[in-house]
C-alpha cells in the first residue's frame, strides 16, 4: 500500500502529496523535467540562468516582493538546477501553505525576464563561476563530467560558459521555455500535515488554469564512453584527483546494488573502505568520497580526494587496491549484513528530512513514474547477495575502463 496520493490535473501537471503528522511545516515545490542536458552548445547555462531569473520579476511582482513574500512569514524559498531537472520550492508554516503555492506558481509560469535584471544576474552568475573555479574540490567534479561525457550535453557545466552567460537576453529565455516546457513532465510535490483534498483544491485554484504545454525534445542518449586520463595544472597547494567512469541508468536493476557498493567503498560513514585506507591508516587525505549519480540513459561513478602532490601516486594505488579487493574478495556474511544495515539506516534518516523527501518524490515520479516505499527498498537491499556485489564490482571497477582527472599544482 503506497503512503502518498497522486492525481493529474487536466493540463497534465501531476500533484503528489504525502501527509505527515506532528509537523507544522509544509514543504512544496514544482519540479520540471528540464535541465542543462537539454541545452544546445550555444545556449549552455540557460536552464540555470532561468532558475535565477524566476525570482527577478513576474507580471504580478517585482524581485523584492518575490523574495519578501515567503521570508516575511519565516519561510524559505529556494531553487536548483541539475543536468535533468529544475526545481522551485518553499518551506513555510502550514498556515501559509496557500501563499507558497500561489508564489511558486507565479515564478514558475509567469516570469517576465526584465532586461535590467538579466544584466544584474549575469554578473552574479559570473561571480558564481569564479567561486567554483576557486574551489578545486567543486571544480574537479564539474571538469570530471567533461572527462566522462566528452562533447555530450551531460559533459557541459551546468553554469554554462562566461561567453554564453554574457549572450543571453529575454527572448532567449522565452524561446528555451517554449521549446522545452511540457506540463505532463511537471510535478507539484508536497509534504506536510494537510489532507490531500485541501492540496488538490489549492492546486486547481492556483495552477489548474495553466495551459497544456507540450514542448520538449528527445534527449540525445549517451552511448560513447571511452576511458580518458587528463592532467590540468592550476594554482593549488594540493593535488586533486577524480577516478571513475560511466555507470547504470535510472531503470537498471543493478542501480541499488551498485549504490550499496559505492556506499561501502566511499560513502559518508567514517568506516568506508577508502576512508579507512587513505585517511585512518596512512593519513594521506582529509576526506575521500565515492559517489554514484544515475540519469535517464546512463550514470556517473566517481571517487574524489585531495592530497599532497608527493603522495598522489601512492594514494591512487591505494584506491585501486580497494577496488580490486571488492572485485576479488566477496563480502563475508558479517560484512554484508553490516553494509545492508548501514545503508538502510542512512536511507531511513534521509527520509526524516521532509524537504529532501518532497524533492525525492518529485524526481522519482518524473524518472520512474513511481515512488518506492522504504519497505520495498529495504526488501531489495536485504535480498542482495555478496555474489551480486562482486559481479557488479568486476563489471564497474575494471581498471581498463576507469578514467582519471588530476589537478596538479603549478
Amino acid at each position: 500500500m503506497r503512503d502518498y496520493e497522486i492525481r493529474t490535473l487536466p493540463n497534465g501537471i501531476r500533484v503528489i502529496h504525502k501527509q505527515v503528522s506532528n509537523t507544522k511545516i509544509a514543504h512544496c515545490g514544482f519540479m520540471l523535467d528540464i535541465g542543462s542536458r537539454d541545452e544546445t552548445f550555444e545556449n549552455q547555462g540557460i536552464a540555470h540562468f532561468w532558475e535565477h531569473m524566476a525570482f527577478k520579476g513576474t507580471t504580478k511582482r517585482k524581485a523584492f516582493h518575490i523574495l519578501n513574500r515567503i521570508d516575511a512569514v519565516g519561510g524559505e524559498l529556494n531553487a536548483y538546477t541539475t543536468k535533468e531537472k529544475i526545481a522551485f520550492y518553499a518551506s513555510v508554516l502550514d498556515t501559509y501553505f496557500e501563499k507558497a503555492i500561489e508564489l511558486l506558481t507565479d515564478i514558475t509560469f509567469d516570469s517576465i525576464f526584465p532586461e535590467k535584471q538579466i544584466d544584474k544576474e549575469r554578473k552574479v552568475i559570473l561571480e558564481e563561476m569564479a567561486m567554483y573555479y576557486d574551489a578545486p574540490e567543486d571544480a574537479i567534479q564539474d571538469e570530471f563530467d567533461a572527462v566522462i561525457f566528452n562533447d555530450h550535453p551531460l559533459g557541459r557545466n551546468i553554469l554554462g560558459t562566461a561567453e554564453s552567460v554574457r549572450s543571453f537576453h529575454r527572448d532567449d529565455f522565452r524561446n528555451f521555455i517554449r521549446q522545452h516546457i511540457n506540463t505532463e513532465r511537471i510535478v507539484f510535490c508536497c509534504v506536510g500535515n494537510m489532507p490531500f483534498k485541501k492540496v488538490m483544491k489549492l492546486a486547481e485554484k492556483h495552477f489548474g488554469h495553466i495551459p497544456n504545454y507540450n514542448g520538449g525534445e528527445e534527449r540525445l542518449n549517451f552511448t560513447a564512453y571511452q576511458p580518458n586520463n587528463r592532467e590540468i595544472t592550476r594554482s593549488l597547494t594540493q593535488a586533486h584527483c577524480a577516478i571513475g567512469r560511466d555507470a547504470y541508468n535510472n531503470d537498471s536493476e543493478k542501480k541499488l546494488p551498485f549504490f550499496m557498493l559505492t556506499n561501502i567503498l566511499g560513502g559518508p560513514a567514517m568506516n568506508s573502505r577508502l576512508n579507512l585506507a587513505l585517511r585512518e591508516k596512512h593519513g594521506f587525505v582529509y576526506g575521500i568520497e565515492a559517489s554514484y549519480q544515475s540519469y535517464t540513459d546512463t550514470g556517473l561513478f566517481g571517487i574524489f580526494f585531495a592530497t599532497e602532490p608527493g603522495q598522489l601516486k601512492r594514494s591512487v594505488k591505494l584506491v585501486k587496491a580497494e577496488l580490486r579487493k571488492l572485485k576479488e574478495q566477496p563480502l563475508g556474511s558479517i560484512q554484508l549484513k553490516t553494509a545492508k544495515e548501514q545503508l538502510m539506516g542512512q536511507l531511513a534518516m534521509a527520509e526524516e528530512n521532509n524537504v529532501s523527501l518532497m524533492l525525492m518524490m518529485g524526481k522519482s515520479i518524473l524518472d520512474l513514474d513511481r515512488i518506492d516505499s522504504l519497505d520495498h527498498i529495504f526488501s531489495e537491499i536485504k535480498s542482495t547477495t555478496a555474489a551480486e556485489l562482486r559481479d557488479i564490482a568486476n563489471e564497474m571497477f575494471d581498471e581498463d575502463y576507469l578514467s582519471q582527472l588530476t589537478f596538479l599544482p603549478e
